[in-house]
Parts: C-alpha cells; structure tokens; sequence
C-alpha cells in the first residue's frame, strides 16, 4: 500500500516517466521543464521518491535507480493496457 500511496501522488508517475524516457540523467530544471510541474511539487516528489530508493541524484542530475527502473518495467504493461482501454472507450463513445 505504501508503494500504490506514493505513486498516487501528483506528478510521481509523470517523474518516473520522464526519467525512463530520457536519454541520460536529468537536472532539475531539465525535469521541471519536460514534466510541467512547477519547483514546489517537484522538489517534494524527488524527495520523496529518493527516500523510497526509486530515484538518485548524482553530479549530471536525476536518474532511476535499478529499482525504480525495475518498476518501470512493471508499470509499462498498465501503460500498454490504458491505451487500449482509451481505443475502446473513444470507440464505444464515438457510436453513441
């Protein structure tokens, strides 16, 4: 429950998916910019996620950490199934 806690919060997820999706570590305001969240929020969940082990910070910026990229890698299949759930539902509501 404290994992599903965690990553319910504002712009957790949206954090771990631009860190996924970046070529190399991020600086904060190169996250701050792709994730489009203002300094506050982030700051609280990069704190966060760092105390959890999700996410490290080192000289070139934010990364994943083996176990955040291990969750990643969990997460996706739920990605990979909300697109084909919004297929279906923009479907069903385009007939109606």
């Amino acid at each position: 429950m404290a994992l599903l806690d965690l990553l319910g919060r504002r712009m957790s997820l949206r954090v771990l998916w631009e860190l996924a999706h970046a070529e190399q570590a991020l600086t904060f305001r190169e996250l701050q910019a792709v994730a489009e969240t203002n300094p506050s929020l982030l700051n609280t969940r990069l704190k966060e996620l760092r105390a959890a082990a999700i996410v490290v910070h080192h000289t070139g910026g934010y990364d994943l950490t083996e176990d955040g990229k291990a969750l990643v890698r969990l997460i996706m299949p739920l990605d990979e199934w909300a697109i084909a759930w919004g297929a279906r539902l923009g479907a069903t509501c385009s007939k109606e």
